[in-house]
């Protein structure tokens, strides 16, 4: 599994990639954590809104940061 992070570093993008870490070891899954602060790639994944977190190249949230539950949910854990 492959998650991005994208945002150009402002504390609710720093915040969104503290939690996505928090998740992935909550749910046990093996994932790859990148995080993306090139605007040119998150235009090119449909991101204008920042930050946003990509699962296997499907946006999941976009200008917010996600609750800990709903990470949790698109683990599937």
């Amino acid at each position: 599994m492959q998650i991005k992070v994208l945002g150009p570093g402002c504390p609710k993008c720093h915040e969104t990639e503290k939690l996505v870490r928090e998740a992935v070891a909550e749910a046990g899954v093996s994932a790859e954590v990148l995080k993306v602060a090139d605007f040119q790639e998150m235009a090119a994944l449909g991101v204008f809104a920042t930050p946003a977190v990509v699962i296997d190249g499907v946006v999941k949230c976009s200008g917010k940061v996600p609750a800990k539950k709903e990470l949790l949910a698109w683990l599937g854990a």
